[in-house]
């Protein structure tokens, strides 16, 4: 059974995301740093529905940290899917924000993408087979006021992902990038009212979780073999 690694996956969008790798036959690690109450209703969840995985909880941005847990990890078998879903947000104007809250949302996207995918690539790559999934925003496509950090973050992200796909496909290992809109849950609920939605979103509504998880689980697939290198928007048309 092929293994996949999400991180930050206790939210609602990687819980999500969780439940449709194991619905796909993956055994799935579901990753935690604060909320690991949360990250373990996720494998009961998994479980009960008949698939398999496990909670491990370390802090994506310390790099000493990640390597240990990742090397006992690696020591059974690889890491075939990497979900880098791990994120922060401290949203303020550029003008206003500190030194803090620029740099601690990019630590966690940023460089949380490098020290836990890093570890995962060579084992991966030895298989033959891998996939290295991103999550992103459409913030990192367009900007968004108030969320310079953020959008820098997850631009970066698509830079790295596109020269991570140069340097890994021969190997029949896939890297992408997924950037989601206004999905429901914990980060939108309260913020958009219908109106504002109607105003933004040709679709006219927010997303769901699972629409997001949907395409993972095909870009996690076989039949996406062929697709590496790719930033692929799930946002109703936002852009």
């Amino acid at each position: 059974m092929r293994r996949a690694l999400v991180t930050g996956g206790s939210g609602d969008i990687g819980a999500a995301i969780c439940r449709q790798l194991a619905a796909d036959g993956f055994y799935v690690i579901v990753h935690a740093h604060k909320n690991t109450a949360k990250a373990e209703t996720v494998r009961k969840a998994i479980v009960a529905c008949g698939g398999s995985a496990e909670v491990v909880t370390f802090d994506v941005t310390d790099g000493a940290g990640c390597r240990n847990i990742l090397d006992k990890l690696l020591a059974d078998e690889p890491i075939q899917v990497f979900v880098s879903n791990a994120g922060v947000v401290a949203d303020v104007p550029l003008p206003g924000m500190s030194p803090e809250q620029w740099s601690s949302v990019i630590d966690v996207s940023l460089n949380g993408f490098y020290n836990v995918c890093q570890p995962l690539l060579l084992p991966m790559m030895a298989t033959r087979w891998g996939r290295v999934i991103a999550i992103s925003s459409v913030a990192g496509q367009m900007g968004n006021r108030g969320q310079a950090n953020y959008a820098a973050a997850k631009a970066g992200l698509h830079g790295a992902i596109k020269s991570l796909s140069k340097e890994i496909t021969s190997r029949g290992v896939t890297a992408n990038v997924i950037a989601p809109g206004l999905i429901e849950g914990a980060m939108t609920e309260g913020v958009f009212d219908q109106q504002a939605i109607d105003q933004m979103v040709p679709a006219k509504r927010l997303g769901r979780p699972s629409e997001v998880a949907s395409l993972v689980g095909y870009l996690a697939s076989d039949k996406a073999a062929y697709i590496s290198g790719q930033v692929i928007g799930v946002n109703g048309g936002l852009i």
